[in-house]
């Protein structure tokens, strides 16, 4: 039943995304080019998405304690708010081609923030500790991921993304 939680995802980030824009999925599905631990990590972010995938699959949504369910609920809810308004503000950056608009005024990767949060959210469901481990490592990997990215747009934007770094935050 732990993969029940995946389908209002996959949903958001490939059919709300394509809805929104085809050129949003091509853009959200590229990597930047990779060097030194960058390549290490975009594969332990690769095995880690596909681990917390799978095991979801193996996984039950536990009710109790209740406490510990609502708090998962609220979080896995939050992170899916936080995606589709990510997705939508992604899918329409401005004639720049810099993401500014939404949550990118508050984070400059807003969608990584919020797949940990679901993801986050995913364990707190389900009570796995191996699977809050598996997020764990998606998200440091993800870091790694950020930072090729950020070169790749420093080299295309310039001054002009160095500002905007100045301005907005990394994650939060």
């Amino acid at each position: 039943m732990g993969f029940l939680l995946l389908l209002p995802f996959l949903f958001i980030r490939f059919g709300l995304l394509a809805l929104l824009g085809k050129g949003a999925v091509a853009r959200a599905a590229y990597f930047a080019p990779l060097i030194g631990k960058e390549k290490a990590a975009y594969w332990i972010y690769q095995a880690s998405n596909a681990a917390i995938f799978l095991y979801l699959f193996f996984l039950k949504i536990t009710a109790a304690p209740a406490p510990l369910f609502y708090t998962g609920a609220v979080v896995y809810a939050t992170g899916l708010i936080l995606l589709v308004v990510s997705v939508i503000n992604f899918a329409s950056p401005s004639e720049s081609g810099i993401n500014q608009n939404g949550l990118y005024r508050l984070s400059r990767n807003p969608m990584y923030v919020a797949y940990f949060i679901f993801f986050l959210g995913c364990a707190l469901l389900t009570h796995s500790w191996l699977l809050l481990g598996f997020v764990l490592i998606f998200e440091a990997s993800s870091h790694f991921i950020i930072r090729s990215e950020e070169r790749w747009c420093l080299a295309q934007f310039g001054d002009a993304y160095r500002q905007y770094m100045k301005k907005v935050r990394r994650y939060l």
